[in-house]
């Protein structure tokens, strides 16, 4: 793995596969806004896949704030907290074509890593980190599915 790469653990969360073990784990999307601000968003498992050690591909709701800082910047910082690592993850992307027919419409982005950076603390563990419990997992887990797979299209 160089500095340009997904760490194996997160290329595994990430891979797009058994997303029902990995219903609860989230991710946080940092963006910068028109007014120079840091903007934080949550991405599940279920709107990013890894296409590669060093590519992504997102599908972020229209309209948001932070899709709407990618489109104007191209970048974006991920952050994970995953494996007993925090993960910080820059991010260079550019918007794909529309998808006809999409399930759930998305704005889709691919995304080139920068730089991929795992941190640890010699005197603490990281025991957890962006964690969440769905309303309705059948329901939830199946639009991810959808959805990753019309990310790899």
């Amino acid at each position: 793995m160089t500095d340009k790469e997904l760490a194996p653990e997160l290329y595994e969360l990430l891979n797009g596969r058994d997303l029902s073990s990995k219903q609860q784990e989230a991710l946080v999307l940092m963006t910068v806004s028109e007014d120079g601000w840091p903007h934080t968003a949550m991405i599940s498992v279920g709107e990013i896949v890894a296409i590669s050690q060093n590519s992504l591909r997102l599908g972020l709701w229209p309209g948001t704030v932070t899709t709407g800082n990618i489109l104007r910047t191209g970048k974006a910082t991920l952050a994970a907290f995953y494996a007993g690592k925090a993960f910080y993850i820059r991010l260079q992307l550019r918007p794909l074509a529309e998808l006809s027919g999409a399930k759930h419409p998305r704005l889709r982005f691919e995304a080139q890593v920068i730089s991929c950076k795992a941190d640890t603390a010699k005197y603490a563990d990281i025991v957890s980190g962006v964690q969440i419990v769905l309303h309705d997992p059948e329901a939830v887990v199946t639009r991810w599915e959808e959805t990753v797979e019309e990310l790899l299209r």
